[in-house]
């Protein structure tokens, strides 16, 4: 199976309920210690509806870049089907279009927790939906404000969420308008969550019908899965290891931890600027590339070489 395959199956994992949960749970509580701490509506005219509504939405959209930036799934297909150095990606069959459907949705959807928490419990605490349309209030039907002008009447919207002691005969108005904006506030905050839970579970459901695992086969396909990067993991680290301390004693001449430097010698200035630029990964056509800045630059030969080498003898 190729590795674009595996990369986009790998995200088929299980719904990860705890996790997104934990995600929205910090992130309610982020929302509420940022509003305490810095959020402090302008109260002035044209400043509250971008001040409010950059509170609401651009974190949002901040949330939304790091879910997906987070993802691995993410920089897996941006490596297989985006890097003009990668191969060219062969043709894809229905089923691997299929999982890369099912994919993106799976990226998708953990990549909107965190904003949606964020939207519904902005809009539930109504803070920010106030500041930013205080202003755009309807107030014709009060009569306090017949006479005033509409800059005027909009001057004194826009003071209305600020804790400014206000006129006498506008304090009941500028109630009314809190409890309004509240109420248009919270009732968002309901739909959007009422929206997001018939959207998982309209996609659930999609991704269930349209997948071609039965449910055994989705239960093995996890497990195999999880088993095969934890192995590649661990041989990759075994691998990394032993080549990097063959290398390191070409360079050097004994591998660290080893007692054994009778062959110790000094790296030439030569070998310095060799390994000072680091190689790069598998590039061009060649079948073998350096995996490491050390590369193999270091010539076996130079370890017989007298003049540069040190040797350490026991004393007798």
């Amino acid at each position: 199976m190729s590795p674009a395959l595996h990369s986009v199956a790998s995200s088929l994992q299980r719904s990860g309920t705890f996790i997104n949960s934990l995600i929205a749970a910090l992130t309610i509580g982020g929302q509420q210690v940022f509003s305490s701490f810095t959020f402090r509506c302008p109260c002035q005219v044209g400043k509250n509806v971008l001040y409010g509504s950059a509170f609401l939405v651009m974190p949002a959209l901040i949330l939304l870049v790091a879910g997906y930036a987070l993802r691995r799934q993410t920089w897996a297909i941006a490596g297989e089907h985006c890097c003009s150095c990668a191969p060219r990606p062969r043709r894809l069959s229905p089923l691997e279009r299929r999982l890369a459907c099912l994919g993106c949705l799976g990226v998708t959807g953990r990549a909107v927790v965190a904003p949606l928490a964020w939207l519904a419990a902005t809009l539930l605490t109504g803070t920010y939906y106030e500041c930013a349309a205080s202003q755009f209030a309807s107030v014709d039907h009060y009569p306090v404000f017949a006479n005033i002008s509409a800059s005027k009447r909009e001057e004194i919207l826009a003071g209305f969420p600020c804790s400014t002691p206000a006129p006498s005969d506008l304090l009941l108005v500028r109630d009314e308008i809190v409890l309004l904006h509240r109420y248009q506030s919270q009732m968002l905050g309901w739909i959007l969550i009422t929206l997001a839970t018939i959207a998982v579970l309209v996609s659930s459901c999609l991704a269930r019908c349209c997948s071609p695992l039965t449910s055994l086969q989705d239960y093995y396909w996890n497990n195999h899965l999880q088993n095969e990067r934890q192995l590649f993991q661990e041989a990759a680290e075994q691998h990394s290891r032993l080549l990097i301390m063959q290398r390191i004693k070409k360079l050097f001449g004994f591998i660290p931890g080893n007692q054994d430097v009778t062959h110790i010698r000094i790296p030439t200035c030569q070998d310095w600027r060799d390994i000072a630029a680091p190689s790069l990964l598998c590039m061009g056509d060649f079948l073998q590339g350096d995996y490491s800045c050390l590369g193999d630059r270091v010539d076996e030969d130079n370890e017989q070489d007298t003049a540069r080498d040190i040797e350490l003898k026991p004393s007798l």
